[in-house]
């Protein structure tokens, strides 16, 4: 039995167990002794060995032999493909300048050396185009980074001890399922579980009550939620006055949204959010759990910032099993400038930092980027051209013959078929690795647990066999993945402090030095100059989002409906968009019957669902598990999964954030009709 972790994009970040018999892996489970793992896997990673041994897994370098996007390769040596790659970078570099190089990656894995290790240092080194990587998190970071100072939260097991829990714009049940027990073990003792969300998901199916509100709505809920507890004296004095300033400014700012505004906002009744701000600030401990989904619209950052007040009016950082949890990631003081080096830049043909491409911005990078132009891409833990939004501008791109495409993979994606070489990457049962989390506080180390499939190699040796190739001198291309890990234990921070490599090879898995119980903000101590909270420029007034039901009125006329393009429940972003389970979830979309007559659409018709940017067919189911006027589907599929060969980013945009410059999948307007063949 060998000890692994689960590498995927995911709040969960499992201890895994792998049984191996004759150098096969043949069977993953859940390790029991970690405590939040605590012995199970989700049904997506229980079968993971699918993707391990598919027939479908990359095994061999191959270098392009058809159009770009038709996916035709054949097979070459490694030896060749570095030569290869090498020779175009050095000559693209040479002509347009490093910055025309530009690397693609996310969290295809969220190891730190396979995912921000040393091709970090590559690209530095090279003078690269730096990525911005924006597509997820980045405004929810960004606000509580403002808001809080720290990205700390509530631990995930004291959740056991709430009498209320609020599940504000997360599928926990789909999408982090290893905090569920915890739920449920509090409502056995007797604890009250809403949810708080556009969608009506399988978490939303298991709550006491659910409250559908309008997409990008809910920093408007949240301030209406504090306009009560101000006006009805419900807030913790003592914990405002001694740990936040700006009070008197947010009192006045929360004039203007009375329930009866607030409701006219969501969607929700005047009296459902007084009952439920009257509830939250009744009700010690209470706890929020936000998801990404809250973040994910135009004004996604101050929604996360006005719902991370709400735990610090009421005081409720105070009580073991109170506060609220976005994630914790921050919590992890890791030396990163140890291990990605962006001092290398210095050392580059740039000698200085290079441009900042935003990732969510992709297809405007590909055909419309100037001094220099784009000419090479280098993607790997990513999936660009199924995740990203505005696509066809992104399919645009990727099929230009000017773009030299590199992609290191594990199985042939969309991406992948636009690849001018293709690598073959290893998967997290290969190669080592350290994680972090963003739903837990445990430090995890993880070793091989099965040799390479075919030529496979791990991203980290691949660079490192680049950086060779190019000729680069530093001693820190040359470095284990052992040293990688020694460079980021490097840390003064008292969380990491004495945090050991042979620690975490004997156990597995390290709680952070943390008090126990974990309780961040029990005494104030925010990450902030004064250590207080400032109130006054935590929030501002709420506009609606551009692509909403109370935005822009000729987009409205139209496209009169609302798109949520929320996680899959069988897939995680496009990872297992190979197996038909996934594919036939990703193919439906989900109408109120009420929005469906009117368009003559019946459940299972083809439908198209379309705005001005371009359109997809996806299969119609009828059930009211939206709020009125709202439209969902699950992402992302495949688009060769697809007759059309495109997929529901098609109609999403790459407009930004309110801060952190991130992704606005969810504030998106569209139409459906009801396809005539």
């Amino acid at each position: 039995m060998r000890s692994s972790v689960c590498p995927l994009d995911c709040p969960d970040t499992c201890a895994v167990l792998v049984s191996v018999e004759d150098g096969r892996a043949v069977e993953l489970r859940g390790h029991p002794d970690h405590p939040v793992t605590r012995g199970f896997l989700c049904a997506k990673v229980a079968r993971y060995l699918e993707r391990q041994y598919s027939p479908q897994r990359l095994l061999f370098p191959q270098r392009r032999t058809g159009s770009k996007g038709e996916g035709r390769f054949a097979r070459i040596t490694w030896d060749e493909a570095l030569e290869e790659i090498a020779g175009r970078l050095q000559a693209i570099a040479a002509r347009y300048g490093p910055a025309a190089i530009l690397p693609y990656s996310y969290a295809g894995t969220m190891g730190l050396l396979n995912g921000a290790g040393m091709d970090r240092r590559f690209f530095y080194r090279l003078g690269a185009s730096r990525l911005d990587r924006t597509i997820c998190s980045s405004a929810g970071t960004a606000a509580l980074n403002h808001t809080y100072g720290y990205r700390y939260g509530t631990e995930p097991e004291q959740f056991r001890d709430a009498r209320l829990i609020l599940a504000w714009g997360v599928n926990i049940r789909g999408c982090n399922v290893h905090l569920w027990p915890f739920i449920a073990e509090a409502r056995r003792r007797g604890a009250r579980f809403y949810t708080i969300d556009p969608v009506k998901n399988r978490t939303g199916a298991s709550a006491d009550r659910h409250y559908f509100v309008h997409p990008g709505s809910d920093a408007a809920l949240a301030l209406g939620l504090m306009h009560v507890l101000v006006a009805e004296k419900l807030y913790d004095a003592d914990y405002v006055a001694r740990h936040t300033t700006g009070f008197e400014a947010l009192c006045r700012l929360l004039r203007d949204y009375p329930p009866a505004r607030a409701a006219e906002l969501t969607g929700l009744s005047a009296e459902d959010i007084a009952g439920l701000a009257r509830e939250y600030a009744g009700t010690r401990p209470a706890v929020i759990r936000s998801g990404y989904g809250v973040q994910r619209s135009e004004g996604g950052g101050l929604a996360v910032r006005t719902i991370a007040l709400l735990p610090v009016l009421t005081g409720a950082w105070r009580q073991r099993g109170g506060g609220f949890l976005l994630s914790p990631s921050g919590a992890f003081h890791l030396n990163r400038q140890a291990l990605e080096r962006p001092d290398l830049q210095a050392a580059s043909p740039l000698g200085r930092e290079a441009r900042l491409v935003n990732m969510t911005q992709l297809g405007r990078a590909l055909t419309e980027l100037d001094d220099p132009p784009v000419k090479a891409l280098v993607v790997y833990n990513s999936n660009p051209a199924a995740i990203a939004p505005d696509q066809n501008r992104v399919l645009a791109g990727l099929g230009r013959e000017d773009l030299f495409t590199v992609v290191l993979e594990q199985l042939q994606t969309d991406t992948a078929d636009y690849a001018d070489i293709l690598l073959p990457a290893t998967t997290f049962l290969e190669h080592t690795d350290l994680y972090t989390s963003y739903g837990h506080y445990y430090l995890q180390m993880a070793r091989p647990a099965v040799a390479p499939e075919g030529e496979a190699k791990s991203n980290v040796e691949v660079f490192r066999l680049l950086a060779r190739k190019l000729g680069f001198a530093e001693p820190c291309f040359e470095d284990s993945e052992h040293d990688m890990i020694r460079a980021l234990l490097d840390s003064s921070h008292p969380f990491v402090r004495g945090i050991t490599l042979d620690e975490l090879e004997q156990r597995g898995f390290v709680r952070l030095r943390l008090p126990e119980p974990f309780l961040p903000f029990q005494d104030g101590g925010f990450g902030t100059p004064s250590g207080k909270l400032d109130l006054e420029t935590a929030v501002r007034p709420y506009e609606p989002p551009r692509e909403s039901r109370r935005g822009d009125e000729a987009l409205r006329a139209g496209y009169p409906l609302e798109l949520i393009s929320l996680k899959s429940d069988a897939g995680l972003n496009s990872t297992f968009g190979n197996r038909p389970e996934v594919d036939a979830e990703t193919s439906l979309v989900w109408i109120r019957p009420e929005d469906a007559a009117p368009r003559g659409i019946r459940s299972g018709d083809a439908v198209r669902v379309f705005n001005q940017r371009g359109g997809c067919r996806l299969e119609a189911r009828l059930e009211a598990v939206t709020a009125p006027g709202v439209v969902a589907t699950r992402s992302v599929r495949w688009n060769k999964h697809s007759p059309e060969g495109r997929n529901i980013n098609q109609v999403t945009s790459d407009r930004l954030t309110d801060v952190g410059a991130g992704a606005t999948f969810y504030s998106c307007l569209v139409e459906v009709e009801k396809c005539e063949n």
